[in-house]
């Protein structure tokens, strides 16, 4: 677990993403010296690093994701490279109302993407997917390892 930054005490419950480069002319900023460097903004760190569980079960490997708020047409599931799971999506920022007096934001909103590399025992062609109560759950189908065949051999004398 990291520690975050806030104020002079670590919170480490917080989903603010501190940057110990922030304020400096080479920094992660959008004006920066490094541009290759992406800026993460507190309101969409937390949701473009999706986070994800991944277990390993006789029959199958899990991976489970909490993506509340989105519906399954928002979220895709691919394989690429033939052994390469990809899990994408993306939330969209509620549109604001010139009425509208904004007290408070926590909602994260913004686009996540994370890659697994399956082993070689993985059923790729027999991928399912499915979402309920804001969990996306995707599961792989593993084939089944064959036990080496031991023949005992005699031994003579």
């Amino acid at each position: 677990m990291s520690l975050i930054r806030r104020g002079n005490v670590f919170d480490p419950f917080s989903l603010d993403l501190w940057d110990p480069f922030q304020g400096f002319p080479f920094g992660s900023g959008s004006g920066s010296l490094f541009p290759s460097f992406p800026r993460t903004d507190s309101e969409t760190a937390a949701f473009a690093a999706a986070r994800f569980d991944w277990k390993e079960t006789p029959e199958a490997h899990v991976f489970k994701a909490d993506v509340p708020g989105l519906k399954k047409e928002e979220v895709k599931v691919e394989v690429e490279d033939g052994n390469v799971l990809q899990i994408s999506g993306e939330r969209s920022q509620e549109q604001e109302e010139k009425m509208d007096t904004w007290h408070r934001v926590e909602r994260s909103s913004g686009k996540f993407l994370r890659r697994f590399r399956l082993p070689e025992n993985a059923k790729t062609e027999q991928i399912k997917a499915s979402m309920e109560n804001g969990v996306l759950t995707v599961t792989v189908p593993k084939e089944e390892i064959k036990k080496p065949e031991v023949k005992s051999i005699q031994i003579s004398g």
